[in-house]
């Protein structure tokens, strides 16, 4: 199946679950993540805000904030392809409602790459691997690239999004571990270092 093809299976999938469903699955999601050693040793992480259908990680990212961490979202912008990571404070005011529902920081400090010490993926689907399947603008994977960037990559999804292979090209970089709302699983040396 091609990256088309497999877009398209898993946006039915997504699409198939009842808000009760998703609400329920994103709990137990943000509850994995937030027992990870990754998540309670960093200071500063990298969430993303979700769309209608994803994950949604508001109850990871007001668990940070209890925690006194630092909380950076991606800000895109879209005429240079790019994303950047911004600080915020809240997850009520100062966003831009944009294609598809994604929701877009109008506001909010930079935040240095370095300074980041876990990044929160999201993608429609994700392997055994490690590899993801994002929506095919690969901001994320021109994200991961940069050299400053050095914070384990946390893939996070409904069990649902996980298949056996995703297609993969030299441009794509792999997350280095992965949490849904039923399991946690490290690739690389088993330690998502």
């Amino acid at each position: 199946m091609d990256k088309t093809q497999l877009r398209s299976e898993l946006q039915k999938r997504l699409l198939q679950m009842t808000e009760q469903q998703r609400d329920q699955k994103s709990r137990q999601a943000c509850q994995n993540l937030i027992a990870t050693p990754q998540f309670q040793r960093a200071a500063a992480v990298m969430m993303y805000l979700s769309l209608p259908h994803e994950v949604d990680t508001s109850e990871a990212i007001l668990h940070a904030w209890q925690l006194g961490k630092v909380v950076a979202v991606p800000k895109i912008s879209w005429q240079q392809r790019h994303m950047i990571p911004v600080r915020i404070n809240s997850l009520e005011t100062g966003f831009s409602t944009e294609v598809g529902g994604l929701r877009n920081p109008v506001t909010g400090v930079p935040m240095p790459f370095r300074e980041i010490e876990l990044v929160v993926t999201p993608a429609l689907g994700f392997d055994k691997k490690g590899n993801r399947l994002g929506r095919g603008g690969s901001y994320y994977d021109r994200f991961f690239i940069n050299d400053e960037l050095r914070a384990p990559r946390c893939g996070f999804a409904f069990e649902e999004q996980i298949v056996d292979s995703v297609p993969v090209t030299e441009t794509d970089v792999p997350v280095d571990f992965l949490v849904t709302d039923k399991e946690v699983v490290y690739f690389k040396d088993g330690q998502g270092e």
